[in-house]
């Protein structure tokens, strides 16, 4: 059942056809901006209270950084089906084709849960060789493992919440997406330390109170988009996959999936490479590194996630002009944020550090890396305005490419190569970070402005001779 205009409660939907378009954005972008920032909080929480156990605090934290890439294993899948299918669905709106956006959401909906359940299925069987694989040792598997086999039984709830949560926001209901890592957030912050100090679980209390918020965000997404106020609306009474539209959904989402995928392959690059030129206290230097990483870009991904349903609905109604301020004002404030950010890591790199550990060997050796591995963080910019840009236009075969470019052809490999090289050792790791992002960022931006300029150009000249 879809509603054909907005329903009676609704007012705070963003209408993306009228007004300023920086204001659309920001409409948008700003409660995304709390919800990602209370959403990393989620995870950033966890790895504060796991950092400052007593007598274990390190190695606890080396063994949580293990299993990062299995939770962004998760995430890639949610993103798979949940920002694969948000444009599709916008384009659809801006089109007035409810019916077909309604069509998308429910699809994509089934893949998550059919996801959820395998990737719990399979986690739980194999998590063992895996985390020896990813650079377990004896010291820090059974924290990993404590950690990982309870978030695992929660990974249905995380593929809900953060799989359905972009269809809330590209109907124009930001706050609500907003609420939905609200509610999660709260509740993760206020069981963290009362299960891992007060009832002595340590990483397992972590992950019990992880699981519980995300069952609690799940929850809230479903009764929304089963509800009276939303305009699209879950219906899965009769329901049959529509298997076309799923390869659809699938295809655009595949360049989120990769971004996403190719993450957890670097964090098991690093990690095992780290294990061997660093040892487990280089694990732990990358944990804190990749938690300050994702304090840094959660600004300036809600932002392009916040312009991503504006460029996509307008596109789909053919309203050239929006677009473009769209695109450009997404460019021109990332970059001026990146700038800001990384003048500030590279003046106070301890005070970021100390967020998480206080230990002074993990002190000195995150310094000298933290100023490494945030060089050059301005070229994120362009790469989150360039992806962003061939999402939210469908431009699948674009956005695959070049996720895959920036960490499977560029990161991984050089991860793997220049420890060996010129006695770089661990400082070889967290190099090729900086080299992947000014190739990789300039690449996808020039690609860009070469490939959809020209075609918003073509649409509007289109427009003006049937006029």
């Amino acid at each position: 059942m879809l509603h054909r205009d907005p329903p009676p409660g609704a007012g705070r939907q963003v209408d993306f056809s009228t007004g300023d378009v920086r204001r659309s954005v920001l409409a948008v972008a700003a409660p995304m901006l709390v919800a990602q920032v209370l959403n990393l909080l989620y995870n950033i929480v966890d790895r504060i209270y796991i950092g400052k156990i007593p007598g274990e605090g390190t190695l606890a934290l080396a063994g949580l950084g293990l299993c990062f890439p299995l939770v962004t294993l998760v995430t890639a899948f949610a993103n798979l089906f949940g920002v694969g299918g948000s444009p599709l669905c916008a384009i659809a709106r801006g089109q007035k084709d409810n019916r077909t956006a309604g069509r998308i959401m429910t699809n994509a909906w089934f893949m998550l849960l059919v996801c959820g359940v395998v990737l719990t299925a399979l986690g739980l069987v194999f998590h063992k060789p895996i985390l020896y694989l990813f650079g377990a040792s004896d010291s820090t598997y059974p924290y990993a493992a404590d950690y990982l086999t309870i978030y695992l039984l929660g990974t249905v709830f995380v593929m809900t919440s953060l799989g359905l949560n972009p269809y809330i926001n590209c109907q124009g209901f930001a706050r609500t997406g907003m609420l939905t890592v609200l509610l999660g957030a709260v509740v993760n912050i206020a069981l963290d330390p009362l299960l891992i100090f007060g009832a002595g679980l340590g990483v397992r209390g972590a992950a019990i109170a992880t699981v519980i918020s995300q069952g609690l965000s799940a929850l809230w997404v479903v009764r929304f988009l089963t509800g009276p106020k939303t305009e699209l609306r879950l219906v899965l009474r009769g329901f049959r996959p529509d298997w076309a539209c799923i390869r659809r959904v699938a295809a655009l989402g595949t360049s989120s999936f990769v971004m996403s995928f190719t993450d957890s392959l670097v964090q098991v690059a690093c990690n095992a490479t780290l294990r061997s030129f660093g040892g487990d206290l280089y694990i732990s230097v990358m944990t804190v590194i990749n938690s300050v990483r994702q304090i840094a870009q959660t600004p300036v991904m809600a932002l392009s996630d916040g312009a991503s349903p504006v460029i996509s609905y307008n596109y789909g109604a053919g309203n050239v002009p929006r677009v473009r301020k769209a695109i450009r004002f997404m460019t021109q404030l990332g970059f001026g944020y990146t700038m800001l950010f990384w003048g500030l890591v590279s003046l106070f790199p301890a005070a970021f550090i100390s967020i998480f550990n206080h230990e002074e060997a993990l002190l000195a050796a995150a310094v000298p890396s933290l100023h490494i591995y945030f060089f050059g963080f301005v070229m994120m910019a362009f790469q989150f305005s360039g992806q962003s840009v061939f999402k939210s236009l469908n431009k699948a075969k674009h956005a695959v490419f070049f996720s895959l470019l920036r960490k499977a052809f560029i990161v991984v490999p050089l991860t793997l190569l220049l420890p060996h090289l010129f006695g770089l050792g661990v400082n070889g790791v967290f190099l090729a970070e900086p080299i992947s992002n000014i190739i990789g960022g300039l690449a996808c931006y020039i690609t860009m402005r070469r490939t959809v300029m020209p075609e918003l150009t073509a649409m509007e000249q289109r427009a003006t001779q049937t006029l």
